[in-house]
């Protein structure tokens, strides 16, 4: 019997999840609690529509010419989409019989067999370092930093294509001194082939307001031309290619 996955949305025509036109898989459930979450509706894993891997891989193929003349794929994000990791697996056998590309955002928080097997499936992973200071990590993001790092390093074992992601929050992740320590610690991992550094936005506050959560960040302010400039040199000090989507 196939595995049933909650999906909270599908977009058909990406262009901000990994290279070339992506077909972008937003899964349900979340274990982190970011406060700058821009999809906190994707938290809960009993929400969101259901579908089996055969009902979502051929939704998926029906934009294999994008994908193909794209240079593009697949995107698993969420939520944590590795919270379903049985669910995304056999969503991958199918789809990599048809020679599509498989990309997974993900925090690095969750570990078992199932997203293991999902790796040996994946051609890029998108990992998201919310901070590096353990103790605003935990501030930011209710989980530990450890489980990431680990993450990192299987990837590097792996020889996994590897793009970090980190989000720019004026007094919660652009301590120069961490985003530092940063850069030098990812010059340990040839794998990272790309940092993407983000500009941090509210355009997710109304959800958190509609959910009935309190949104901590309603007072801070996004990054500044400038700032975003310092913190892509200072990643950019130890090799790694930085892009910036503010």
């Amino acid at each position: 019997m196939s595995r049933i996955g909650r999906i909270h949305s599908l977009e058909s025509f990406g262009t901000v999840d990994g290279p070339g036109i992506r077909f972008v898989v937003f899964m349900q459930g979340c274990p982190l609690r970011c406060q700058f979450c821009h999809n906190p509706d994707t938290w809960e894993v009993d929400k969101g529509d259901e579908y089996t891997p055969e009902q979502l891989a051929t939704e998926i193929l029906k934009y294999k010419s994008y994908m193909d003349f794209s240079g593009g794929g697949v995107t698993f994000t969420g939520g944590e989409p590795l919270l379903q990791a049985e669910f995304i697996l056999e969503v991958c056998k199918i789809l990599k019989q048809k020679g599509i590309s498989i990309a997974i955002d993900t925090s690095g928080f969750v570990w078992n067999s199932w997203v293991q097997e999902v790796l040996e499936y994946t051609d890029l992973v998108m990992l998201d370092i919310k901070n590096f200071d353990p103790n605003s990590y935990k501030i930011i993001t209710g989980v530990s930093l450890n489980p990431t790092l680990k993450f990192l390093d299987y990837l590097r074992d792996k020889g996994i294509n590897t793009w970090v992601r980190y989000v720019l929050i004026p007094g919660l992740t652009d301590n120069l001194d961490n985003v530092k320590e940063l850069s030098a610690y990812l010059d340990n991992y040839p794998n990272v082939s790309k940092i993407e550094l983000l500009g941090f936005h509210k355009m997710g506050e109304y959800k958190w307001k509609e959910l009935g959560l309190e949104y901590k960040l309603t007072d801070t302010k996004e990054p500044s031309a400038e700032s975003l400039q310092e913190v892509k040199e200072i990643l950019e000090s130890n090799g790694k290619i930085v892009s910036v989507n503010s």
